[in-house]
């Protein structure tokens, strides 16, 4: 089973807002997922995010593969750092 860390969308139309999740890659986008990790409103001045870093990197450690988006949001958190130095370590 791929397991992906992906956004799933809610809010109202033309009003976005997102949900961090662990989801199996063959479910649809805002179908059944596995965990909820955090959230995302990009249309708050600046953006927020807001993110579960244990719950992240355990799964990223497990073997998730977070997608192009969530890879920036956690690029901008540092969250990728650590992860990176996490894995260098063992």
């Amino acid at each position: 089973m791929a397991v992906k860390i992906r956004l799933k969308r809610m809010g109202s139309k033309r009003n976005p807002f997102y949900r961090i999740v662990v989801a199996d890659s063959r479910s649809p986008r805002d179908g059944r997922f596995i965990e909820e990790i955090g959230t995302y409103n990009p249309t708050a001045n600046p953006t927020e995010v807001t993110v579960n870093e244990e719950k992240a990197l355990n799964w990223m450690t497990e073997g998730a593969k977070p997608s192009d988006t969530v890879r920036n949001l956690f690029s901008t958190q540092g969250l990728m750092e650590k992860f990176h130095a996490q894995k260098t370590q063992k």
